[in-house]
């Protein structure tokens, strides 16, 4: 990549960095990648309820939204995508109509985390002045990388080839570097909190994809390593419990109270003894708990936050029943009521051979990569499952890879950061898949070995 180009995406990496925003939040960072959008030749470009129907979204913070609206208007973003925005109706997508060809799917998450940004003197974005502007949010995962590359991978594309209307485009290449095809580029909120990819799978765009690329930055791979696509990611639920009691005073008559946090505190203790299951890895967690009002008063209403996990859809399905088992049960004991919701869900899906093939032989020959691993345990979770699982129920090959980066502690901290040279590594690979998917369509089944 020269020089100019790798400049620019710097550049545009750094800014997005600037602004992360949580969760159906993402009302400058929709406005901002739509802005670039525009400078780029697309057919089609859809923006929140156009770009998914809002019903299908999990996760939509209640009374949290207009602050950030607010911001992203005094930040300058287009009064007209704001309003269009309005409810929490984050993200976009972008199509090229580019004559016959496979439909190719690409898939890039935007938002960010609830996290304080390092203000240490070696944390990068902190010393190069491109540590996050909104205090308690950071870009902490790499989406503003997901987002470089998305823009960057879509530029590249529409340089080249057919328009739907039959004409060239002004920067046309030669004919053997032409794109032809179809390309969607999912720009999906709501990652974190598992609420996008549900809406994103089921909107007209991801229909009759041939193939989906989702791509992620690090993951504990280094700068130079590729991983061509996850095997076992972990279905996952969000649930939020709240048990309901009746009060009394502590001192004077604890006998006539039902007490919600001893209900709470005996469901905790449930739920981690939920037997662990034969037919593969789960795992469950009670991450927040609050309940009470003050130390004389009995507690009428207790709140939890948990998740479970499974190493199949239907092992998550076991593990969320018995969690709703032992927080009614626990909750009945005490003479109280309890619900539970499901806030988000994600189902697993498997990268497909064939995809995690032609990565790997793709990847090899890009400049900079110095290994590719065909493919990598997940481990984790995450909800471009329904994209891909939507992909695959339709005939189509979808794979999640991983582009290695270098960064000096985990995700999801206040030091996280990333080198830059896998800015490069990342557009290259995914440009080149496409054009080669496009040049091998129908990409060959792989033989089963027996």
């Amino acid at each position: 990549m020269n020089e100019p180009i790798r400049d620019r995406l710097v550049s545009l990496r750094r800014s997005l960095h600037r602004h992360p925003e949580p969760a159906w939040r993402e009302f400058y960072t929709t406005a901002r990648v739509v802005e670039e959008l525009r400078t780029i030749d697309v057919d089609e470009l859809a923006v929140g309820p156009d770009a998914y129907d809002p019903a299908d979204r999990m996760a939509v913070p209640d009374g949290e939204l207009e602050p950030w609206l607010e911001r992203a208007r005094e930040r300058g973003a287009d009064p007209d995508l704001l309003e269009r925005m309005a409810g929490g109706n984050t993200g976009a997508v972008a199509v090229l109509e580019r004559g016959e060809g496979p439909a190719i799917g690409l898939r890039v998450d935007i938002d960010g985390l609830f996290v304080e940004e390092s203000t240490d003197d070696d944390h990068v974005p902190a010393a190069e002045g491109f540590r996050s502007d909104i205090d308690g949010t950071m870009h902490a995962c790499g989406h503003d990388v997901h987002m470089a590359w998305g823009l960057a991978a879509l530029e590249t594309i529409a340089e080249s080839g057919e328009r739907s209307d039959g004409s060239r485009s002004s920067s046309e290449r030669s004919s053997d570097g032409d794109f032809s095809g179809r390309l969607v580029v999912f720009f999906q909120p709501a990652e974190e909190s598992g609420g996008g990819g549900c809406p994103m799978a089921r909107s007209e765009f991801a229909a009759d994809l041939d193939y989906l690329l989702a791509v992620h930055v690090g993951l504990d791979h280094p700068t130079g390593e590729v991983v061509a696509g996850i095997e076992k990611p972990l279905a996952m639920a969000h649930l939020d419990v709240t048990i309901e009691g009746n009060s009394a005073h502590a001192g004077q008559s604890p006998e006539r109270g039902d007490n919600a946090m001893h209900a709470m505190g005996a469901a905790i203790e449930s739920i981690y003894g939920i037997p662990r299951h034969s037919g593969g890895m789960t795992r469950v967690n009670v991450g927040r708990a609050k309940a009470g009002t003050t130390s004389n008063v009995i507690a009428e209403r207790a709140r939890m936050e948990a998740e479970v996990r499974g190493e199949t859809t239907a092992l998550m399905e076991y593990m969320k029943r018995r969690l709703e088992r032992a927080v009614e049960g626990a909750a009945s004991i005490h003479g109280c009521r309890a619900d539970v919701e499901v806030v988000s869900e994600s189902p697993r899906a498997d990268s497909d051979p064939e995809l995690q093939a032609l990565v790997s032989e793709v990847a090899s020959e890009v400049d900079g990569i110095e290994r590719v691993l065909p493919a990598a345990d997940f481990g984790a979770s995450e909800d471009a499952t329904y994209l891909m699982e939507r992909v695959q129920e339709e005939g189509g090959l979808a794979t999640y890879l991983i582009v290695g980066t270098d960064h000096p502690t985990s995700h999801h901290t206040p030091t996280f950061d990333v080198d830059e040279r896998s800015l490069d590594h990342g557009v290259a690979v995914l440009v080149e898949t496409i054009r080669e998917l496009e040049r091998r369509h129908p990409v060959p089944q792989v033989e089963d070995d027996e």
